[in-house]
């Protein structure tokens, strides 16, 4: 199979997944347009052939779905600021994290929780309006970062309602020639399950939410990307071999996630993971 993500998919070909995990990535260097375009919009039609050795595709949700990186920042930084987070007493102002770095903490710790945890553990524990003082034990830093969580998952909620959030150009399309072609379906992400929850009802619609085959978020398994367990948890409700599925990821996390479910795994470039799985060209990945 030649092309790239960004140009097209097609499931025509019975080649398109091998005996063993593969990755399939974009050898070009990605404009603008095409990360925010990754899937077809026009040209060549997309389709999902019945006679495809492919029996399942599963969706991560954030950076695939939707272009979701920098509203989870958003979110974040709105969090930080309401419970005035400072990890120096120095700081002039709450805790923020700028678009640069937070491209690099998505790349490298999945799930938000895991993210804060390792933020506080480098650079400090932070003083907040959460905690009298800056958590020194593991029940009050526990405290702090679910309660930092909860409200920046609800507001979150309040960004992806207020209309102003689409899915990405073409997924939903892609979606229904699966369905239409009898491929099962299948999200999996490592946010919040009420979040996710929210975002496709939001954004692809009731009628194919209810319809995935699977739906799984960070809250169903105890460990987050890079682990595979989401993954291998998806097999498993799926009831199918994981040389018959084909995951559709935005990062390197995800990526090895679906590689260490052995299953072959296409990356759709945004933005912020763009740079991050350039490197993986070459050490990573092997095409067909």
């Amino acid at each position: 199979m030649a092309g790239t993500i960004t140009h097209h998919l097609n499931f025509t070909s019975s080649s398109f997944l091998s005996s063993g995990p593969s990755s399939f990535l974009p050898t070009n260097q990605l404009s603008s347009a095409k990360t925010r375009y990754p899937f077809p919009a026009g040209g060549k039609r997309l389709t999902v052939s019945a006679n495809s050795a492919l029996k399942a595709l599963i969706f991560d949700c954030d950076g695939v779905i939707l272009e979701s990186e920098d509203l989870h920042r958003q979110a974040y930084n709105d969090a930080f600021a309401y419970f005035n987070v400072r990890c120096s007493p120095d700081s002039p102002q709450p805790l923020n994290w700028d678009v640069g770095f937070y491209d690099v903490l998505q790349n490298r710790i999945g799930g938000g929780k895991p993210k804060m945890r390792w933020y506080f553990k480098e650079h400090g524990w932070p003083s907040s309006t959460v905690l009298p003082t800056p958590p020194d034990d593991d029940d009050s830093r526990a405290k702090l970062i679910d309660t930092i969580q909860d409200w920046k998952t609800e507001r979150y909620k309040e960004i992806i309602k207020s209309g102003t959030v689409e899915p990405r150009p073409g997924v939903l399309r892609l979606m229904d020639e699966a369905k239409a072609s009898g491929k099962l379906l299948a999200v999996c992400s490592a946010a919040t399950k009420s979040s996710v929850v929210m975002c496709l009802e939001n954004l692809i619609g009731m009628e194919r939410f209810q319809g995935l085959d699977c739906f799984l978020a960070g809250d169903d398994v105890k460990e987050k990307k890079p682990d595979p367990s989401i993954y291998l948890t998806a097999l498993k409700r799926l009831g199918v071999s994981e040389k018959d599925c084909l995951v559709v990821e935005d990062s390197v996390i995800g990526l090895q996630a679906a590689k260490g479910a052995g299953m072959s795994c296409i990356i759709t470039y945004t933005n912020s993971t763009a740079k991050q799985v350039a490197p993986l060209h070459i050490s990573e990945c092997h095409y067909i």
